[in-house]
C-alpha cells in the first residue's frame, strides 16, 4: 500500500522500491514519531480540526502502537516505504478510517526532522550520562593511582616527569569539552519544525508552540523552508561525536603503549584483554585497538553528511534520507567506545615501580635544573646551553640522572660559560652541589607548582575538585 499513490498510473518498479525503502534503518525512530504524532493529534484538537472524540481515539491508538513497539510486538513491512507509513497504516487497520485524519497538516518532511531531532536530543542526553561514566572511571584512577611518577612525553620522547593523575586528568578536560560540544548541539536540536509541511508550512492555524513545548522543546523554527532542509544539528553532533572518539582514540593508543611489556607500566585486565589463535603467550588489549579504529568510522560519518548536504539546495531532498544511518552509527559507536573505556580504566592495574623507573630516563629533571640556574641569576638561555652540555657528557659517561653528575664538570661548564653570572657561580662548589642534588625527580614535580601544574598538591586538589562536580552532578534530579 502506497499513502502517496493517488497521483500515479503504475506501480514502482520493485528495484527502486527496494532501493528507496528505509524501515530498516529508520524503524530507530518509532517512538519519537509517536511522540510527535500524539502532539500532533492534540494540536489538531485544540485548532479544531479534529474532535475532541478523534483525538482521544488516535491518541490511545497511537499509545497502543507506542506498547507494541515497546515490546516488540509491531512487525514492519518492507513494502512500506519507511517507518512512518508503517506506524500510519498500522493505526489504520486498527480504528479504520480516522486514522487518515492523522496526517492533517503535516508533511512527512516536517514530520522526520522533528522525529529526528527528538531522536538526537535522547542520543546527546545518553551520551553525556556516558562522557559521565568515563570521567568517573578516569577520576577513580585518579585517586586509586594518581600519585604515580609517569614520563611526560613531548614528540614522544621523554620530556619531564608528572603525575599519573595529572595525565588522567588531562583525559578528563578533553572528556568536559566533548560534554560541552554536545550541550550546545543539544541547544540547537532542541527547536520544533513540527508544523512547517512539506516546504511552506501547514494550511491550518496550528499552535505550533504549545505543541512544541508538549514535546519538551524549547521554541519552534522560524523558517518552514530551512525547517525540512536542516540538517545542521545532525553535523555539529556528529562533529562533537566524531571529535571525542578521536579524544578516546588517543586514550586507546597510550594504553596499547602503556600496556606492552617493554613499557609494562600498566596491565588490562583479563575481562578486557583477547588471545591469539596461534601464539599461547599473547595478551592483546583489543578493545583499545577497536575504539582505535572505530573513531575512523565516525569521522567518515561527519564526512559523509557533510558530503550528502553540500550539494542540496534548501528545502526537502530526498538524499537527507541517508542521514540516519550515518548519525545512528556514529551515536552508537561512541556509546559503546565509552561504556568499555570506563570498564577497561576501572580494571586497569598501574605498575607504579615501571612508571617511576621510565620517568628517570631521558634525563627529564634537566629544566628543574635550568630553572634552578635562573633563580640564581643566569638568563635561562645561557642556563639552557650549560644545561644541554651537562645533558651530553652524562650520556657519554654512562650516567642515568643528572644529580648523581659530579659538581665538578657543571662547575667547568659554568666556567666556560659567555654569561659573568654563570661564571661567577662557577665558583661557588657548595650552591653547585646543591643545585645538582635538588635535580631530581621529586623537585621537578613539585617545582611545577601553579594551577594546572603537575605538583603533587595541586594534582590532589584537581582530583578533589573533579571528584565534587561529578557529585555533584550525580545528585541532581534527572
Amino acid at each position: 500500500m502506497r499513502l502517496w499513490g493517488g497521483r500515479f498510473a503504475a506501480h514502482s518498479d520493485e528495484a527502486v522500491a527496494a532501493f528507496g525503502r528505509s524501515i530498516d534503518v529508520d524503524a530507530a525512530l518509532a517512538l519519537d514519531d509517536l511522540d510527535g504524532s500524539v502532539a500532533h493529534v492534540r494540536g489538531l484538537g485544540r485548532a479544531g480540526i479534529l474532535s475532541m472524540a478523534e483525538v482521544t481515539t488516535l491518541v490511545g491508538g497511537l499509545e497502543g502502537l507506542r506498547r507494541e513497539v515497546e515490546n516488540g510486538e509491531l512487525p514492519w513491512d518492507a513494502g512500506l516505504e519507511d517507518v512512518h507509513l508503517n506506524l500510519e497504516a498500522a493505526l489504520t487497520e486498527r480504528l479504520g478510517d480516522v486514522a487518515g485524519k492523522l496526517h492533517t497538516g503535516r508533511s512527512r518532511n516536517d514530520q522526520v526532522a522533528t522525529d529526528l531531532r527528538l531522536w538526537t536530543r535522547r542520543a546527546i542526553d545518553r551520551l553525556d550520562a556516558g562522557l559521565v561514566g568515563f570521567e568517573r572511571a578516569l577520576v577513580g584512577l585518579a585517586e586509586r593511582d594518581g600519585d604515580a611518577v609517569l614520563p611526560g612525553t613531548t614528540h614522544t620522547q621523554p620530556a619531564q616527569p608528572i603525575l599519573f593523575g595529572h595525565h588522567l586528568l588531562a583525559h578528563v578536560e578533553m572528556a568536559e569539552r566533548d560534554r560541552g560540544r554536545l550541550a550546545d548541539a543539544r541547544r540547537r536540536v532542541n527547536v520544533s519544525p513540527l508544523g512547517s509541511g512539506a516546504i511552506a508550512g501547514a494550511g491550518y492555524s496550528l499552535d505550533r508552540a504549545t505543541t512544541a513545548a508538549e514535546l519538551g522543546f524549547d521554541g519552534v523554527t522560524a523558517n518552514s523552508i530551512d525547517a525540512v532542509g536542516d540538517r545542521d544539528f545532525v553535523v555539529e553532533t556528529l562533529a562533537a561525536v566524531a571529535l571525542a572518539m578521536v579524544h578516546l582514540s588517543r586514550l586507546a593508543e597510550e594504553i596499547v603503549w602503556w600496556s606492552n611489556p617493554r613499557f609494562g607500566f600498566v596491565r588490562v585486565a583479563d575481562a578486557y584483554s583477547t588471545g591469539s589463535s596461534m601464539m599461547p603467550n599473547k595478551r592483546n588489549p583489543d578493545p583499545a585497538e577497536l575504539i582505535r579504529s572505530r573513531s575512523a568510522g565516525t569521522i567518515s560519518a561527519l564526512t559523509a553528511i557533510l558530503g550528502i548536504l553540500k550539494g542540496l539546495p534548501i528545502g526537502y531532498q530526498r538524499d537527507l534520507q541517508e542521514d540516519k544511518p550515518s548519525l545512528f552509527g556514529a551515536v552508537a559507536t561512541h556509546e559503546a567506545s565509552l561504556a568499555v573505556m570506563a570498564g577497561m580504566l576501572a580494571t586497569l592495574t598501574v605498575d607504579r615501580i615501571r612508571m617511576a623507573d621510565a620517568a628517570a630516563d631521558g634525563y627529564t629533571t634537566a629544566t628543574t635544573l635550568a630553572d634552578g640556574l635562573a633563580r640564581h641569576g643566569v638568563p635561562f638561555r645561557a642556563a639552557h646551553h650549560v644545561v644541554g652540555a651537562l645533558v651530553a657528557q652524562a650520556e657519554q659517561a654512562n650516567i642515568r640522572l643528572l644529580s648523581d653528575v659530579p659538581p665538578a664538570a657543571l662547575r667547568k661548564l659554568l666556567a666556560a660559560s659567555d654569561d659573568a653570572i654563570a661564571r661567577g657561580l662557577a665558583t661557588d662548589p657548595g650552591a653547585v652541589a646543591k643545585l645538582l642534588a635538588g635535580a631530581t625527580i621529586e623537585a621537578s614535580l613539585a617545582a611545577a607548582d601553579v594551577v594546572g601544574g603537575t605538583a603533587p598538591q595541586r594534582v590532589t586538589a584537581a582530583i578533589a575538585a573533579a571528584r565534587a562536580r561529578l557529585d555533584l552532578e550525580a545528585a541532581r534530579p534527572a
